[in-house]
């Protein structure tokens, strides 16, 4: 069995939505004549049909041999707006994809977006989500409008989502300051994986991780840098006091509690990983139908490693099964 975890799901009634509401995203079309999101102005994503069509999803998660697909929202989620529209927003998409499960239920799994700047709406989705709808976990970006993940605001909802044992997809998001990444797309290519690596360090030192060890979190793209930057992060708990204030353990003691999704597809970069965190701690995704992402070289690159058949099994399917609420 093969689960994909970091894979995205749109539909035509949210892209309405982003061009409806007001906001720093927008649409335009690229030189090729391709439909785009730009955000400031800049390339943020381009759409493809498979964004939005489920026959076509569906024929290509059979070509490569894909089960089951846990689908997100991708970066904008529903943050491109304000707290007083996002419950709305995120209402309409978790019911899409409740809606989606149903009419495949062996084929598709969810995470549910979160209003997470209506803190009342917030804790209100999530159970809605979790209790009534049985998704699957919930996905966050890494930062939230510029905020991060460590503001005081966001404290209530990680608590109850401790107490819940919630399986959270960490994506990327464009740096809050952003202007150096918008010549040559560097925005996705480079800016998500580096905010990435900001928002899990400074979860790491500032105690998230040791306070709140009963969420599961899962990095998108193979966590970013973390895991080249592990031992960097060490030798700072060792040099400055001020990465000492709040955790008392290594930082990389809490990181390898972490699990990460394959999306990087380099045979280099997924053995080092499985090397430092084990098998049992990564879980296959595609980033399809994104650009950069690639359904074939999700299942590919894993097949190709030259590990047991019962590690590349942990991370095709067992391990997803293990932190996923509601399966």
């Amino acid at each position: 069995m093969k689960l994909d975890l970091h894979t995205h799901f749109y539909t035509e009634q949210f892209f309405q939505t982003i061009r409806d509401l007001p906001s720093e995203f927008s649409f335009d079309t690229s030189s090729t004549g391709q439909t785009i999101i730009t955000y400031r102005g800049a390339r943020f994503f381009g759409v493809t049909p498979a964004m939005t069509d489920v026959n076509q999803r569906l024929e290509d998660m059979d070509r490569v041999g894909i089960d089951v697909e846990v689908v997100s929202l991708s970066t904008p989620n529903v943050f491109f707006t304000d707290g007083e529209h996002q419950p709305a927003v995120a209402r309409m998409i978790n019911d899409s994809y409740a809606d989606l499960i149903a009419r495949h239920p062996t084929r598709f799994k969810g995470f549910a977006s979160i209003p997470m700047d209506a803190p009342d709406a917030a804790l209100k989705e999530l159970h809605r989500a979790i209790d009534n709808l049985k998704l699957n976990g919930v996905v966050l970006l890494s930062n939230i409008g510029g905020k991060p993940l460590t503001a005081p605001q966001y404290r209530p909802f990680f608590e109850e989502a401790n107490r819940m044992k919630l399986c959270i997809f960490l994506h990327p998001m464009i740096p809050a300051n952003s202007e150096s990444f918008r010549e040559y797309v560097l925005g996705p290519i480079i800016g998500f994986p580096f905010d990435t690596s900001l928002a899990v360090a400074r979860m790491c030192y500032d105690g998230m991780f040791e306070e709140l060890p009963d969420i599961r979190w899962i990095i998108g793209h193979l966590g970013g840098a973390v895991p080249y930057l592990m031992e960097r992060m060490d030798n700072g708990f060792r040099d400055f006091a001020d990465c000492r204030a709040k955790i008392d353990k290594l930082p990389s003691v809490y990181l390898k509690r972490l699990y990460y999704d394959t999306v990087s597809f380099s045979p280099h970069t997924l053995n080092m990983v499985r090397n430092m965190v084990g098998a049992d701690h990564m879980v296959m995704g595609s980033d399809y139908p994104h650009l950069l992402g690639s359904i074939d070289r999700a299942v590919s690159s894993i097949e190709g490693l030259e590990i047991s058949q019962e590690e590349k099994t942990q991370i095709f399917s067992t391990t997803a099964l293990s932190i996923l609420n509601n399966v």
